[in-house]
């Protein structure tokens, strides 16, 4: 059996966003019922639904960065209540068998962790995103929002927020570090924040200085443009982590430099082509470059504790479920500060 909710859907890459009708589950005894308040647009769902990573199935709702409360539950999840602050990231399934499942790493399930949207979920059917009234998912892909944070401003943690987490909780940023933040837009402006939080001494590099005011509001101590003159010989060898939230080319040897001996640069953005690298810039000085996706469940539903403790929340900018195809031209623009959520009660609009 299924319902219907409307959505905000494309039916091919080139096609402007409509108001639509897409079809939810109904709630199995292990599922949970959420009605969705705010969904923040991701980078990652303009990627998807203009084909730039391959072909989207169409017609698409995409995603997945969602925050509501709980209408209902299945027979078998009953410990979440009606009523509750609930969030959903990237993922609503996986295998729960192999070895990264068990070791609360879901999101490199050996067997496909299965997509917010997009992707082939355990019945067959494409996953439909956040961009809706309403969304069905198993239990355990659902995490519990904190009182303390807005609803509107947790959506954008469930991606932008656990993807910046986890490298900094992998490779123990903490107290004293001095960790650098590449780029302050929807993953930096995160970045920067919670990298503050655990102590770390935190610079913005930029291409200017443009955004000075607000890296220094976020917790960053400096902002640095890396257009000026000299810049990478001035500090080389000044961090130890470094955190590149960018998706654009770079020059991979001369932000290594960057580096003290066995310091740590972690990518977490996807430019659009390989980028070139000498090994001599990791060898020399015993230098760790990383990637880093996400990360499980139980590490999100840390983040979200985590930021609750500190006051930490995206900064956003509300759009309506009419106003998605302009949004999604300031933030490929970089013209948003610093994530647009969409407010779902103007599908009464």
């Amino acid at each position: 059996m299924t319902f219907r909710v409307k959505a905000v859907q494309k039916t091919s890459p080139d096609s402007p966003f409509e108001i639509a009708e897409i079809t939810r589950r109904d709630p199995r005894p292990d599922d949970v019922v959420i009605e969705i308040k705010a969904a923040g647009i991701c980078h990652s769902d303009i990627h998807t639904i203009r084909n730039e990573w391959g072909e989207a199935h169409f017609p698409l709702t995409v995603g997945h960065e969602i925050a509501g409360v709980v209408t209902e539950v299945g027979s078998e999840a009953t410990d979440f209540a009606i009523g509750e602050r609930v969030g959903v990231g990237c993922m609503v399934n996986s295998c729960g068998e192999c070895e990264q499942c068990r070791n609360n790493q879901e999101q490199d399930c050996l067997n496909g962790a299965v997509g917010t949207y997009n992707s082939t979920d355990v019945d067959g059917s494409i996953t439909q995103g956040g961009y809706s009234q309403k969304v069905v998912v198993n239990k355990n892909f659902v995490c519990r929002i904190p009182e303390g944070i807005e609803l509107d401003q947790a959506a954008p943690l469930l991606c932008a927020g656990i993807t910046t987490y986890a490298p900094i909780d992998r490779w123990g940023v903490g107290e004293g570090d001095t960790v650098a933040v590449l780029g302050l837009g929807g993953l930096g402006h995160m970045a920067v924040q919670i990298a503050a939080a655990k102590g770390a001494k935190v610079t913005v590099l930029s291409r200017s200085l443009r955004k000075e005011e607000q890296a220094r509001e976020l917790g960053a101590e400096r902002t640095l443009a890396t257009t000026e003159e000299g810049f990478f010989e001035q500090h080389r060898g000044e961090f130890d982590f470094i955190l590149n939230t960018i998706s654009a080319d770079i020059d991979v040897d001369a932000y290594l430099g960057l580096l003290k001996p066995h310091g740590v640069m972690v990518v977490v953005g996807l430019p659009p082509s390989q980028q070139p690298l000498h090994f001599g810039s990791v060898v020399g000085g015993a230098k760790v470059l990383a990637g880093s996706n996400i990360g499980g469940i139980q590490q999100t539903q840390e983040m979200l504790d985590f930021c609750a403790a500190h006051g930490i929340g995206a900064r956003i900018e509300k759009v309506s479920v009419h106003e998605v195809d302009a949004a999604y031209e300031r933030v490929v623009a970089g013209e948003v500060q610093f994530r647009c959520v969409i407010d779902t009660a103007s599908f009464e609009n």
